[in-house]
């Protein structure tokens, strides 16, 4: 019996080829119908044609479309500017008491409040107390200014912040260093930022004598140290703050840095006495170290006006540069409030009674910066 054929078609070899290539087939075209191949495929129906009237054109611009971008693309680098440099400030409580997580959503756009400002501003409606005092320029301008200074630059801790009265009249009484008033600033944003009052600071004579930076400092709230206008502010409910130690206090070389000096004759002691409002200590640490004194240039100061030129290691020998400040730790205590009730306001006519206060007050300011100073770790952490 011969072989059979293996080209013959019925032969077994054949068919089992057949089938094999059958199968391939069959699995090609199905993978072909899943996934065609664009390259294969027959080209899609072209669109329909669009009409030249549907397709949108470039048009002039009128002017007061022009201006109106201008502003808006003004307003969105302001507002970018504005969150480099400011943060959100943190919900008031009824009390004055900041929330601890105030919610995002709750924050209020700072941009639609610059611009109210502004609006504002140009139609002069806006109104300011009797010493110039402008409540919503003092938020607007300083206080987003420094508030980043205040948070990290100098990381200013605060301690004892419920010893300020949530509302009604007090006067607050601190120490006084750092060759330029930063420490009254300081302590402004943290009354501000932790109580959710405005500071209403005493000044020198200086301040209000130098043009531009005499009406910035009534605006932001900020009067004469003189005793008409505390216990005027004090009568009515404010919150007033006072650096007793003056120019001697700041202009003090950095050999004798937190050493008290004179807390001069007791005049916002007698303020507070005839109000009849409470005393709140403070003891400020780290202004000290922001401009470290090491030398004085008093001729030279008598012949600018100025009560002294300070010497530093980075001015003047480094021009601009040396007028920044070191970044130091900063530690603001205030500390139980003194009531004077049990006095009286006759007690403002007896100079010992008002000597022996102005004194208590001083060394309790003193034994808490002692106190601070032991606490803190470093200058600069």
């Amino acid at each position: 019996m011969s072989a059979p054929d293996p080209d013959s078609p019925d032969s077994p070899d054949r068919i089992a080829t057949d089938q094999v290539r059958a199968g391939a087939e069959r699995a090609a075209a199905e993978r072909n119908r899943r996934h065609p191949n664009p390259l294969l495929s027959a080209p899609d129906e072209p669109p329909p044609a669009v009409p030249d009237a549907a397709i949108a054109r470039p048009t002039v611009v009128p002017a007061s479309s022009t201006a109106s971008m201008v502003l808006s693309i003004a307003g969105q680098i302001g507002q970018s500017m504005l969150t480099a440099i400011t943060e959100v400030p943190d919900e008031q409580s009824e009390t004055g008491m900041k929330d601890e997580a105030p919610h995002p959503d709750d924050a209020p756009d700072r941009l639609l409040d610059l611009l109210e400002f502004l609006r504002t501003r140009l139609a002069g409606d806006y109104e300011m107390d009797e010493f110039g005092f402008d409540p919503a320029f003092a938020d607007a301008v300083p206080l987003n200014l420094l508030r980043p200074l205040y948070k990290n630059w100098f990381r200013v801790e605060v301690r004892g912040a419920e010893n300020i009265p949530a509302t009604g009249g007090a006067l607050i009484v601190a120490n006084h260093s750092g060759a330029i008033p930063v420490d009254a600033l300081m302590t402004a944003v943290a009354v501000r930022e932790e109580r959710g009052r405005h500071l209403r600071i005493l000044g020198g004579d200086l301040v209000f004598q130098t043009p531009v930076l005499s009406t910035l400092a009534r605006r932001a709230g900020a009067t004469l140290a003189a005793n008409p206008d505390a216990e005027r502010l004090l009568s009515s409910g404010e919150l007033v703050g006072v650096w007793p130690e003056g120019y001697k206090g700041i202009g003090k070389p950095f050999s004798e840095r937190y050493k008290l000096q004179r807390f001069g004759r007791g005049g916002f002691v007698s303020a507070a006495l005839r109000t009849g409002v409470p005393i709140v200590p403070c003891s400020i640490v780290g202004a000290e170290e922001i401009y470290p004194i090491i030398a004085d240039v008093p001729a030279l100061a008598r012949l600018l006006g100025l009560p002294y030129l300070p010497v530093t290691p980075f001015f003047p020998l480094l021009g601009p540069l040396g007028a920044v400040p070191l970044p130091s730790k900063w530690l603001i205590e205030f500390g139980p409030p003194i009531q004077p009730d049990e006095t009286g306001p006759q007690a403002a006519e007896d100079p010992i009674l008002v000597f022996d206060l102005t004194d208590r007050i001083r060394q309790t300011i003193q034994q808490t910066l002692y106190s601070l100073l032991v606490q803190r770790r470093s200058v600069f952490f």
